[in-house]
């Protein structure tokens, strides 16, 4: 396949359009799709019959950690790995960067130091912490998408969690501004104090039950009931608890859940003894939890598969030398999210065009991006070559964070991005660095103030 880096024209007898694969052609100019016309075997780049074009994935769930912890991972690193897995724009989270995204002096500082850096779109969430409650909206208008709390300790000393008023006054507070709160779901009465938990992964799975999300996924939909805002669950990894959230939408709750690839692709019964990088919170779950995911994804309870590419480095993770309730959680997805997530899905008999949309338009949605993640006209032209077929295996050579940590290194899954275009542009070819750096920031406009409900 000839791979043009700048193409006016990319066709492909396999295009993702409107929930299905049909031939298609894509027409560019200045970095936007013009038209979508049929198939023509004259474009400029002719996508291989077993390979299909795709819509650039949307992650609404990246750690990139700059400023500040960059030896973590950084918006050069994070946006590659993100280009590499054919995601094309990503969202931002409030921490673990220095300071964290709080006020909008903060994140004007992260986005002073992307300049030249970014691979893919970037937007950013911003953080609802005690301090700062009474002036999310500032947050909203300097360019975040919403806030982000947590209704646990976060492990991070500088963003604090909310308790149960401070969550009712957040969710107050933006339903003024129709503004979005995006919660880390865990209830602190429910979860093992920190300290040694040893090399069994057993005894992490214990201290952080399915009770702690089912009971912090009930607080959200109160408080979101009761304010009338928009409330968004991240990760969630306890599938019992998605009857609660399919109640709670039927009633009219302004709510919406994501899931991430490690919750459907990997199983508590599967976790080697010590090993720290399958360690995540909420924790990896049991098969039989990892049914009732499915379903919810399979019914549309689900609103997102998005990676919760959360990095660290070797020595957080290997702190304790395995010991589960030492090693620092987090895992890192954005490069191998969608070959996971398609290696499960296909074992099951799912067909692709069924998690294309919770890995596009569904995160997309999510953040208030309006209809990216889609091959239609004036939409950026984010486009992935894609081989569905083809297999990847991932090693640390091919794996472009700062820190190649991940639970799936040295498998081999199904699938394989074979290029990324990011505005028309060429920016990743398979066994290739990044091409190119023209990502751009992704800034929305603040919606207008409302009465509160």
């Amino acid at each position: 396949m000839h791979l043009d880096p700048r193409p006016s024209s990319v066709a492909a007898r396999r295009t993702f359009l409107d929930g299905a694969f049909r031939p298609a052609t894509v027409r560019i100019q200045d970095g936007l799709i013009t038209a979508v016309e049929p198939f023509d075997e004259r474009a400029d780049v002719v996508v291989p019959a077993e390979a299909t074009l795709l819509p650039g994935l949307v992650d609404s769930h990246v750690h990139l950690n700059e400023p500040g912890r960059t030896a973590w991972e950084g918006f050069a690193t994070g946006t590659a790995a993100a280009a590499a897995g054919g995601v094309t724009t990503v969202v931002e989270m409030p921490l673990n960067s220095l300071p964290v995204t709080t006020t909008p002096q903060a994140l004007a500082a992260k986005r002073k130091v992307t300049a030249g850096k970014l691979a893919v779109d970037i937007a950013y969430w911003g953080g609802a912490v005690p301090e700062n409650l009474g002036h999310l909206a500032e947050l909203l208008a300097a360019g975040t998408v919403g806030v982000k709390c947590f209704l646990a300790p976060s492990g991070i000393e500088e963003f604090g969690h909310l308790d149960d008023a401070q969550l009712h006054a957040a969710l107050a507070e933006l339903a003024v501004v129709d503004g979005l709160l995006i919660v880390h779901a865990e209830d602190p009465a429910h979860l093992a104090p920190p300290g040694p938990l040893g090399t069994h992964y057993a005894a992490f799975l214990d201290s952080r039950p399915p009770a702690s999300e089912a009971v912090a996924i009930a607080r959200v939909i109160e408080a979101a009931r009761a304010t009338g805002a928009r409330a968004h669950i991240v990760h969630v990894s306890d599938g019992a608890s998605l009857p609660l959230v399919r109640q709670a939408k039927a009633d009219g709750v302004r709510l919406s859940v994501e899931t991430c690839p490690h919750y459907l692709t990997l199983t508590a019964e599967t976790v080697p003894d010590g090993a720290a990088s399958h360690k995540c919170c909420p924790p990896i779950r049991g098969a039989a939890n990892q049914e009732l995911l499915w379903a919810g994804v399979l019914d549309g309870t689900i609103d997102a598969i998005v990676s919760d590419h959360s990095p660290s480095t070797p020595e957080l993770k290997e702190t304790g030398d395995g010991d589960f309730g030492l090693a620092w959680g987090g895992i890192a997805g954005v490069q191998t999210g969608l070959i996971a997530v398609w290696t499960e899905a296909r074992r099951r008999g799912i067909g692709l065009e069924r998690i294309l949309p919770l890995m596009t338009t569904g995160p997309a949605r999510v953040a208030g991006l309006g209809s990216r993640g889609t091959i239609a006209p004036q939409e950026p032209a984010h486009l992935v070559v894609f081989a569905p077929d083809s297999h990847t295996q991932i090693r640390p050579e091919t794996l472009q964070y700062r820190n190649t940590i991940s639970p799936w290194l040295h498998r081999t899954l199904t699938g394989a991005v074979a290029a990324t275009y990011v505005h028309g542009d060429l920016t990743f070819t398979a066994g290739h660095a990044i091409l190119r750096r023209g990502g751009r920031e992704i800034l929305p406009a603040p919606a207008p103030a409302k009465e509160p409900a």
